[in-house]
């Protein structure tokens, strides 16, 4: 609808998988910014990156799909089995918090087979693993070609205690000299951002037509309210007292003791909410 152009920003999109293949990129110098979901607390953590702008909550984004006909039914028959999904993703955060959760140690009591997603749905639907840690719209492959496929719990279940939050993040360098741009990225997103939460029924199917075609509209809609949005005033109200930075830290928290960060960057310093709290006025 012309929100970002508004304030003078054009993108040049460029899609990736995985957030992680994102950060290597933006590291490599090859992208200036970038959108993703809980991986925008890991990377910035190691000092690669600044997070500018938060986005939404992965409310129930993340899902834990199990094959009843390689008897799992419950979180009890995991104990011992293999469970595939991409390891340092959103997918894995909620994975840990929902074993953690039910009584079985994520390190001791599971194998987890790290893949590509794409790979890791293909493992779980040839039947090569008896459950799948996913992210949408990667359920609708489940959903359609195991018929004996069970959903287990999503994220929604851990919400607000594990929140996983997804957000912007720009290059340190890039940071210091475009703060302008930030500030007009802010301007753009906050229109787009209120006018999707204000008129749902009429930016979810021009969405869904323009840029997610491969996705049928009515799975396209289930998979949006899979997020929470906030307005652009409540983003500034948990900007203000704290909430997104406690977010943000939670899953920081995650990587450090899952990946072994070392020295991390607290959330408070590798997110800066001055950008939007001197962008979006109250």
């Amino acid at each position: 609808n012309g929100h970002f152009a508004k304030h003078g920003v054009e993108f040049e999109p460029v899609q990736f998988t995985t957030g992680l293949e994102l950060f290597q990129a933006m590291i490599g110098g090859s992208l200036d910014m970038l959108s993703t979901g809980a991986v925008v607390s890991n990377f910035p953590a190691r000092g690669q990156g600044k997070v500018f702008l938060v986005n939404n909550v992965e409310f129930a984004t993340a899902q834990l799909w199990v094959r009843e006909d390689q008897g799992v039914k419950s979180f009890a028959d995991l104990k011992g089995r293999k469970i595939s999904t991409t390891t340092g993703t959103t997918a894995h955060v909620f994975l840990d918090s929902a074993l953690k959760a039910n009584g079985l140690d994520p390190k001791k009591d599971v194998e987890i087979v790290n893949q590509r997603m794409a790979e890791a749905v293909t493992s779980f639907v040839s039947g090569a693993v008896p459950a799948v840690a996913l992210w949408v719209p990667f359920d609708v492959t489940v959903r359609s070609k195991v018929a004996g496929a069970k959903k287990l719990v999503d994220a929604s279940a851990y919400y607000p205690k594990a929140a996983i939050v997804g957000g912007w993040v720009a290059g340190n360098a890039y940071v210091e000299k475009n703060r302008a741009v930030l500030a007009a990225v802010v301007r753009g997103w906050a229109e787009a951002n209120d006018h999707l939460i204000a008129k749902p029924e009429v930016a979810i199917p021009a969405l869904q037509a323009k840029h997610y075609p491969q996705v049928e509209p009515a799975a396209f809609a289930e998979q949006f309210k899979a997020s929470k949005y906030f307005t652009s005033a409540q983003w500034r109200r948990m900007h203000s007292d704290g909430t997104t930075t406690r977010w943000l830290q939670q899953v920081t928290d995650f990587f450090v003791e899952a990946g072994g960060i070392q020295n991390p960057v607290p959330a408070a310093q590798y997110f800066d909410p001055k950008v939007y709290l001197e962008t979006v006025k109250a």
